[in-house]
């Protein structure tokens, strides 16, 4: 591993990048969850049309980072990606795969692209997004003052909830390719705060390396590598943001192990010492 330190990094790769591979353990369920690779520019608020593609450089840019992953850790990338549906996502995948020396599956997550991630109504959210800016939007949604709109945590813990369902073998690596507002909104909620600014926003082809401990999901931390800094969240701590909203489990899209449907249950749950959450059930049935 002493390479990491020596070789040098792909061109126009962000330079957090070197600095958190620095930092990853050995031969866990390993994923990075990235903003795609160098695209054509866009209209200057932020506003990046779908058809905007990758440009030959970020098309270089990925192949190569997927080339060096792929020579300079112990992890093998030999395993199926999720993507934003979006073209310059899927190529940014695609392409990784490819400088790695691989070919394999591409599949596409609604909950990493917009609307289906953040946004429930597209026509309010849309029209407040085109009014306010890129930066502004995400820090609205962030305090829980944007119509059309999941809760912070609701979002945030739903693509928690989609890495920890799609978790590689251990000594894997998963590429899951998005976009900067599904990438700066995420890391936010797993930082607890409210509002961002624009020396917090992803670049592109910058990412968040992930890994969950091996336990049920409400009963695990997520461990996170961002900008050459290491970070641990228990999952249960972002469920009990949820749960302070006054918002239902029912809402979430959380592992099968997981779901409430009895509607005459109340579920409570609380912090023990070990910053783990512990649920109990409530019958609310008075029928005799």
């Amino acid at each position: 591993m002493t390479e990491i330190f020596t070789t040098p990094a792909p061109a126009h790769l962000p330079d957090s990048m070197m600095a958190s591979v620095k930092l990853l353990p050995k031969n866990q369920r390993l994923i990075l969850f990235t903003r795609h690779s160098l695209r054509e520019r866009s209209d200057g608020q932020g506003f990046a049309s779908d058809q905007l593609a990758l440009t030959p450089r970020g098309r270089v840019l990925a192949k190569s980072w997927g080339r060096w992953l792929a020579s300079h850790l112990s992890y093998s990338l030999d395993v199926d990606s999720i993507s934003s549906p979006i073209k310059r996502c899927i190529d940014t995948a695609q392409l990784m795969q490819e400088g790695a020396g691989l070919r394999r599956a591409v599949i596409h997550q609604s909950l990493l692209v917009e609307p289906g991630s953040l946004v429930t109504e597209p026509k309010i959210a849309g029209k407040v997004f085109k009014e306010v800016g890129v930066l502004n939007f995400i820090n609205r949604f962030l305090q829980g003052s944007l119509e059309g709109t999941k809760n912070a945590y609701q979002g945030g813990v739903d693509m928690l909830s989609l890495f920890y369902q799609h978790q590689p073998q251990h000594g894997h690596l998963m590429l899951a390719v998005s976009h900067d507002t599904l990438l700066s909104a995420f890391l936010a909620v797993m930082f607890e705060v409210e509002e961002i600014d624009w020396n917090d926003w992803p670049k592109m082809m910058e990412g968040v390396f992930l890994w969950f401990d091996d336990k049920p999901f409400d009963q695990a931390r997520a461990h996170f590598v961002w900008r050459g800094e290491l970070y641990v969240r228990p999952v249960s701590v972002l469920l009990q943001h949820y749960t302070a909203a006054g918002l239902s489990f029912d809402e979430l899209l959380l592992p099968p192990n997981m779901t409430w449907d009895d509607e005459d249950t109340q579920l409570t749950c609380t912090l023990n010492t070990e910053d783990t959450l512990e649920c109990t059930s409530i019958d609310t049935d008075t029928k005799s």
